[in-house]
């Protein structure tokens, strides 16, 4: 898929529906991030919905931005910014208020996802990152990926900017 299609099938909808809820407000900033960080965690042509796709047996990480139950789904389920705002997305889409239901959701819910990445977003007390260096430091300090490929944000953050300003 390309980073336009995502953004316009799968990130804005799903933010849409977040700030609906009461969540952060729709902005530009947020997009880059989003955009940047589902590429990093899946791939380029965002291409793996579990971790270890295409392959049989999928690795504990789920949905565009790989969230793991004990790790991103647990978190934006209790943290106390992201808490009430995750259970409303919960009932919104029907999916039980369970880390292992949302977790399981995750892989094929794909704005159920975006709304969980941008909630882990939103639980960082520091303003969203406007630069790339900036960017790849707030992605490290929220995802804390077991295999960081630093090589591969520059490229990412690029498209994700050129796909969210209309490049």
């Amino acid at each position: 898929m390309t980073p336009g299609a995502f953004l316009d099938r799968i990130i804005d909808p799903g933010l849409e529906v977040l700030a609906w809820l009461g969540g952060p407000e729709v902005n530009g900033i947020a997009k880059v991030m989003l955009l940047a960080i589902a590429q990093q965690e899946s791939g380029r042509g965002l291409e793996a919905r579990y971790q270890g796709s295409p392959g049989n047996v999928p690795g504990p990480a789920r949905g565009w931005w790989q969230f793991e139950q004990g790790g991103g789904v647990a978190g934006v389920m209790a943290h106390r910014a992201t808490k009430d705002l995750a259970h409303k997305a919960c009932d919104h889409f029907s999916v039980v208020k369970h880390n292992a239901a949302v977790w399981r959701a995750l892989e094929g819910h794909d704005l159920l996802a975006a709304c969980f990445a941008r909630l882990l977003l939103y639980s960082d007390p520091m303003a969203l990152p406007t630069t790339e260096e900036a960017g790849w430091a707030f992605y490290l300090r929220n995802w804390r990926p077991g295999k960081p490929h630093a090589s591969a944000w520059p490229r990412n953050w690029m498209n994700a900017s050129q796909a969210v300003n209309g490049e």
